[in-house]
């Protein structure tokens, strides 16, 4: 049994004419079939709105499904009552494009990890900055820094931060929406390799969204490109990046730079 299903999920909305009236469908995501085993990297990769957030969104159950199922070890994620799939968010974690937009900049980093951290279960008082200090530590942050607020850390810090505050309650499926694009080049490398070391010491499933084919074959064992919705190859990291079949996939190819 796959860990992770998708099972010709789609997501469509109903376009309005300039009048008000319904039009065309937006077909956001098409009758996309898809499954992960536990503790695999996925790289999803395509165009900006080709649909890869969308169905990040469908995964998390932040997003209404038009049609299809989504099941995490076999059990039908969208037949369940809303409490169980609130529940069940707890192995939902995702790290966004913008670690400053992500975090809240009225809480302290404390604040931010120690509430991530007490969400499987309540974490007492006494062992909070215990805790807090041994997470930072882990994503390569100083601890002393703790009751620092995002504004006062750069952007590769705070993306460590938003890595850490998915970490924390133990996820088992991790989706990273392009999470390195809005960083600078020189520190895309040292997030990258964070990022992937610690879903391979925690046995974390990941799916990671870029529009980079190049960073995606880095980090993944198996590449979904997508195209308008639909998905359109999927094979090993090296099948897809260094033998594409499709045209679209070749183009993307193609826009990668090369030294």
């Amino acid at each position: 049994m796959a860990f992770l299903e998708l099972d010709h999920v789609c997501v469509h909305y109903p376009v309005r004419s300039t009048w008000g009236r319904t039009g065309e469908v937006l077909r956001a995501v098409d009758d996309v079939c898809l499954s992960l085993e536990r503790g695999e990297v996925l790289g999803l990769v395509g165009e900006s709105g080709c649909g890869k957030s969308t169905l990040s969104r469908a995964i998390m159950q932040l997003q209404p499904l038009t049609s299809g199922r989504i099941l995490l070890e076999g059990v039908e994620l969208s037949a369940l009552p809303a409490a169980e799939v609130r529940r069940r968010r707890l192995d939902f974690q995702m790290v966004f494009q913008d670690p400053y937009a992500s975090l809240n900049p009225r809480l302290s980093i404390f604040s931010t990890l120690a509430e991530a951290l007490s969400r499987r279960a309540p974490l007492p008082r006494s062992q909070r900055e215990e805790a807090v200090a041994a997470l930072m530590e882990r994503v390569g942050l100083a601890p002393e820094h703790m009751h620092r607020y995002p504004h006062e850390f750069s952007g590769g810090q705070r993306q460590r931060v938003a890595i850490a505050r998915a970490i924390a309650p133990r996820p088992a499926l991790l989706l990273a929406d392009e999470p390195v694009s809005a960083l600078d080049v020189s520190i895309q490398s040292q997030i990258l390799n964070l990022l992937t070391g610690l879903v391979r010491q925690m046995g974390i499933t990941m799916i990671f969204i870029s529009h980079d084919l190049a960073v995606v074959h880095y980090v993944a064992d198996r590449i979904a490109v997508m195209r308008r919705g639909r998905m359109v190859e999927c094979g090993s990291a090296d099948e897809v990046y260094l033998h594409p079949r499709e045209a679209y996939t070749q183009e993307l190819l193609a826009a990668v730079p090369r030294c």
